[in-house]
């Protein structure tokens, strides 16, 4: 089976960051708290969950990650919906956090050869291609950078970006 190459994958995180800076130009801390009135959570917590993906993907791609299992807590799969500032971290850090997330998986990515990644490691009870688990991490990244549209429009912005 063939799986992305390091370009592919490059071009794809490029994709997700500037669609996810796009998304939250000119949003506040504030406007990132606010919640949907479905069930679903706010974009601070959507955005915190895609850089703690990321941390994933810097593992997998051997670089240390950007963040300490703390903050990855608060934003992992089925932890507590962000309701108060207190629970949050600043909007403005995690799109800093983004930032050098993506200069960190496109410098590493860029580096690989194409033996490393498809070298296989543990991943998520099995075992996995370096380069499928990445595309799937980035597949996710997708799903919730979709989100991030509506949750934007939380805010009264009334527009469309893309």
């Amino acid at each position: 089976m063939t799986y992305p190459d390091a370009s592919t994958l490059v071009q794809s995180f490029q994709t997700t960051h500037w669609i996810i800076h796009l998304q939250t130009d000119g949003l506040t801390h504030s406007d990132s708290l606010l919640q949907p009135p479905f069930r679903g959570n706010c974009l601070n917590w959507v955005l915190g969950h895609i850089v703690a993906g990321r941390n994933t993907v810097l593992k997998l791609l051997g670089e240390p990650p950007i963040w300490s299992a703390e903050d990855i807590a608060r934003y992992e799969s089925e932890s507590e919906p962000i309701t108060r500032d207190e629970q949050a971290l600043p909007l403005d850090g995690l799109l800093r956090d983004l930032d050098q997330s993506q200069q960190q998986i496109t410098a590493a990515l860029e580096r690989m050869i194409p033996e490393a990644l498809a070298a296989v490691v543990p991943f998520r009870g099995g075992e996995q291609p370096v380069a499928q688990a990445v595309a799937g991490q980035h597949w996710h990244e997708t799903y919730h950078t979709g989100q991030l549209e509506l949750l934007r429009q939380l805010a009264g912005t009334d527009d469309a970006v893309i």
